[in-house]
């Protein structure tokens, strides 16, 4: 038997003791994608389904020695960030990342799902000016886009001028994550020239833990895959309504998305 290697994804992020964001969302999603996960810890969570008790970042050196150790023997097809906490941490993976010729997909996570902040208010502007401008595709809830653009998006109609402001940032490409406005769900994906608006069943199910996380990374493990960015947009959106769809409840609070819907 021919054994060959999957295409290999990198997922730069915090870690989720409860199981459902974080790290451990973001390597469940690129196993389910065919894809392998591999990981550097930026941050390590105290959290479970009520929400982040504590977070401790780990040193700018440890987080370097990971990127290297893991970037200089293996290598990745692609590239997910997510939750980088300081300003510190921000500048040692964009610097990283910025020289490495991989599709980034940059998840700028601001709060958890709970509410509960996950990115210093004085590492806001280091996203913004150093890892965004070294991105493919920077995917921003509608808060996230407050924080980094101060647009705010009332309805589906600011959609664009909101994927705009972004993309005055410097990403290639602006997902605009819709889901939190009224109707049914729209996320907006441009360039600046070409648009495309993915539209989902909204499920009425409370538990949506890790939904960005596992985004992101089902769209960096899609375009490790060979996918251009809106065939692998297209790609994660239905993996992650599906997850979506089959979220279950976990402790007393907020469950997670069932990253493994596909199999059970």
């Amino acid at each position: 038997m021919t054994v060959s290697t999957p295409p290999r994804v990198l997922t730069v992020a915090g870690s989720d003791s409860g199981g459902g964001a974080g790290i451990q969302a973001d390597l469940k999603t690129m196993l389910a994608m065919g894809v392998h996960g591999m990981s550097v810890i930026a941050a390590v969570t105290a959290q479970n389904s009520l929400g982040v008790q504590g977070y401790w970042e780990l040193p700018p050196e440890a987080v370097r020695a990971q990127l290297d150790s893991v970037l200089g023997d293996i290598g990745a097809q692609a590239i997910k960030t997510g939750m980088l906490a300081s300003p510190a941490l921000v500048e040692t993976v964009a610097e990283t990342l910025g020289a490495y010729a991989a599709p980034l997909v940059v998840d700028p996570v601001g709060v958890s799902k709970h509410g509960d902040s996950l990115l210093a208010p004085e590492a806001v502007d280091t996203l913004r000016t150093r890892l965004l401008p070294v991105a493919t595709v920077v995917t921003p809830n509608l808060w996230e886009v407050e924080q980094l653009t101060s647009v705010k998006v009332e309805d589906e109609n600011g959609l664009r001028a909101a994927a705009d402001a972004v993309l005055e940032l410097g990403p290639t490409w602006a997902l605009i994550k819709g889901g939190h406005l009224p109707g049914a769900p729209v996320d907006l994906l441009t360039n600046g020239t070409d648009e495309y608006r993915f539209t989902a069943e909204r499920h009425d199910n409370r538990h949506t833990h890790g939904t960005g996380c596992t985004l992101a990374s089902a769209i960096a493990s899609r375009l490790a895959l060979g996918d251009d960015v809106p065939t692998a947009v297209g790609a994660a959106k239905e993996y992650v309504t599906g997850a979506i769809a089959r979220g279950f409840p976990l402790g007393s609070g907020i469950g997670p998305v069932d990253h493994a819907w596909r199999w059970r």
